[in-house]
């Protein structure tokens, strides 16, 4: 009848500039989508180079390998009758753009530019890209010469145009044009484009996932029509992870559905539907539309159909329902994912981990117990890729993982650092902990590194300084705490070099930093410290996150010394114990709770809110806390801290990126590090609104 398509879409765990690696999952992935069925295959953004090129979008050379991998694409056999669309950087008359290509048997039919840029929160592509803001218009565009020897064409069409095939019309976005308020599926949609693609690099942040659920839903509800959206998957080589979801919708359904977390480099989902309920769905609700408001959709035909005649015994997909995970288990499952592509691409040999026995630490040490039961998982599924990159991560060509906690001790070291300001409460939890994730476990004192240290200080100035509590001043206290955790930063990348090697083993560790979004945003940390790092898994996540995702560990994975890390009060423990127990405490020290810090941060960063701003909002979301006060005394504390300690940023450990409100000053959050702390005019306007309020009250 020719009314049935199967359509592909695809999640390619792609990396930045590894064109070998890319060209061999792009390949993988339309092997697959031919075996199903499907006559038209959809990749992510930028899959032939990988998304994260930065400024080597500038480089020449990237665009000459592109093309160098687009000709080994044209040029398999593995492409041939299936139209493909892949993502690339291309120049058009000296001038960058973000494009798809898309070809059908060594021929190019169309390139469609990206319109709409992303560039906000941690994109930034009109640094590397321009917009093709020519709407409805369409150029030629000259190929390169090794392109013109395969395909045989001088020019190909260029710009906003759309793929008509022998029964379907097929229209391109890509990425964050499903999310502009102006999205390209309206006028496509109405002008009779029946299948929407979108190729994105879209990013996990916790929560996120049903954003793009309801964009893909919502697109194809309000006027009709088949919507695929592939994405990138995993780490290509910076702070974000890009979570798949590849997803097939029609007339408002999702029909098929990709894992928004998984260690497969290529996942191909496919799905058959039938155009003539696109049809039936229009045939009811579309209108014609006014000539003066509508502009066609310039049309390049295409000799292929993506139905067959006898396609009268083909079911078709039916809707399903989306299995969103709740925020611990993306917690569980996001950064675990990419530690592990980390670790794989880095060519080390496993972690180590300053573990003190606080939520911070724990929680980096659970994800890496996560890691290790999902490539548990993998390799029982029968996932070779991972297997082997399992034995090359251990050295042992024949090894194979039987449980997570086996592995764990293969590949994840920790270490407890004492010092004489150390509880025994906190060393065994530490304790307890490592020996039910299974790492390798080391107890490491660092009193007599310490001492050295202030020994030089005390031979060259004649002085030695003490704590508060031995009647030292602030500026002592504060340089002894420093020198504690700047030792365990010292020692943790000596053990971390040198461990395995005094144990006869080849490779290097890298070191996991663990300071949570909220320590970052006030700068409750030492510079250089032991929370200075080779990656930090925890650092966009809240502590009020990970506290829940301490308890979903002990559950899931039945550890039960996580009760006694969660029960016990936030401590760095540099200040000397009272009675053998621990008087200092991080919300003590930080003058505020971390659930107000959470709160604060969001303020700040995705509400844009300055001082005075955000005492506004937060005197009527504290009201029954809070004086107005006491709200004034809390924003300025803040502010004063965070202005402060803004130059940690500046060095701060790369982190996952899982909130956005992320205070990282590389990628993320493009503020000063010098301010004038004191704040004075924006104080003064609290201060003054603050008497107001007092003086209306009592007045009344």
């Amino acid at each position: 009848m020719g009314r049935k398509v199967t359509l592909a879409t695809c999640s390619l765990n792609q990396w930045s500039l590894d064109f070998e690696g890319n060209l061999e999952r792009i390949l993988k992935s339309i092997e697959i989508a031919k075996t199903h069925g499907a006559k038209y295959r959809l990749g992510p953004e930028l899959e032939i180079c990988g998304y994260g090129c930065a400024d080597h979008f500038y480089e020449s050379d990237t665009l000459l390998h592109s093309f160098q991998v687009l000709r080994k694409l044209l040029e398999s056999p593995v492409t041939q009758d299936i139209i493909c669309d892949v993502g690339m950087p291309i120049m058009h008359h000296n001038v960058r753009y973000n494009c798809r290509v898309l070809f059908l048997n060594r021929k190019i039919l169309l390139i469609r530019p990206k319109m709409l840029m992303a560039n906000h929160g941690s994109y930034r592509e009109v640094r590397w890209f321009s917009p093709w803001n020519q709407l409805r218009k369409m150029e030629e565009y000259f190929l390169p010469r090794m392109i013109q020897e395969v395909t045989g064409q001088d020019t190909v069409p260029f710009g906003d145009c759309v793929l008509s095939t022998k029964d379907t019309c097929i229209g391109t976005e890509i990425c964050a044009e499903l999310w502009n308020p102006r999205s390209p599926h309206i006028d496509m949609g109405l002008d009779g484009v029946e299948i929407f693609t979108n190729s994105s690099a879209s990013h996990h942040e916790l929560r996120k996932a049903d954003q793009r659920v309801n964009l893909v839903r919502s697109a194809t509800t309000k006027s009709g029509g088949i919507y695929l959206y592939a994405n990138q998957r995993g780490c290509d080589g910076d702070r974000v992870y890009y979570d798949g979801c590849a997803m097939v919708a029609i007339n408002g359904d999702l029909v098929a559905q990709g894992a928004q977390f998984s260690l497969n480099d290529v996942e191909v989902i496919t799905a058959t539907v039938d155009l003539e309920d696109v049809r039936s769905y229009r045939g009811e609700l579309c209108q014609p539309v006014m000539e003066s408001e509508h502009k066609p959709c310039h049309r390049v035909k295409v000799d292929f159909p993506l139905s067959t005649c006898d396609d009268f015994y083909l079911p078709t997909h039916q809707p399903i329902m989306w299995h969103f995970h709740t925020p611990e288990e993306e917690i569980s499952l996001g950064p675990a994912c990419w530690l592990w592509d980390y670790l794989r691409r880095s060519g080390q040999a496993g972690f180590l981990l300053p573990l003190s026995g606080g939520v911070d630490s724990s929680s980096t040490a659970c994800l890496v117990h996560s890691m290790c039961v999902l490539l548990c998982q993998a390799v029982e599924d029968g996932n070779t890729q991972v297997l082997k990159d399992i034995r090359r991560v251990v050295g042992d060509d024949s090894y194979c993982p039987q449980q997570a906690k086996e592995l764990c001790g293969r590949i994840f070291t920790t270490c407890y650092m004492a010092s004489e300001n150390s509880s025994e409460d906190t060393r065994n939890r530490a304790k307890e902990l490592a020996s039910q994730i299974g790492s390798s476990h080391m107890n490491i004192n660092i009193d007599m590194a310490v001492k050295g240290i202030l020994g030089i200080f005390s031979a060259v100035t004649g002085r030695w300084p003490q704590f508060h509590a031995n009647g030292g001043s602030h500026r002592e206290n504060l340089a002894l705490q420093n020198v504690q955790a700047r030792v365990r930063m010292v020692l943790a990348y000596l053990f971390a070099q040198l461990s395995l090697w005094a144990s006869g083993r080849p490779g290097g560790l890298l070191v996991l930093g663990s300071a949570n979004v909220d320590e970052s945003l006030t700068g409750y940390f030492t510079k250089y410290d032991c929370s200075s790092a080779d990656i930090n898994p925890i650092g966009g996540i809240s502590k009020t996150d990970l506290k829940g995702f301490l308890l979903y560990c002990a559950e899931q994975f039945q550890l039960s010394a996580l009760r006694g890390i969660l029960a016990a009060p936030p401590t760095a423990e540099l200040e000397p114990l009272t009675d053998g127990q621990v008087s200092q405490t991080d919300e003590a020290d930080m003058g505020m709770t971390y659930s107000e810090l959470s709160v604060i941060g969001r303020l700040r960063k995705i509400s844009k809110c300055g001082p005075f701003s955000m005492f506004c909002k937060l005197i009527h979301m504290w009201k029954d806390v809070l004086s107005p006060t006491e709200v004034a005394q809390k924003v300025k504390h803040f502010f004063w801290m965070y202005s402060v300690n803004r130059h940690k940023m500046t060095t701060v450990t790369p982190s996952y990126h899982a909130e956005s409100y992320s205070p990282d000053d590389n990628r993320f959050d493009l503020r000063p590090f010098l301010y004038n702390t004191h704040w004075t005019w924006q104080f003064r306007c609290i201060d003054t609104q603050v008497s107001q309020m007092t003086a209306n009250t009592t007045k009344q």
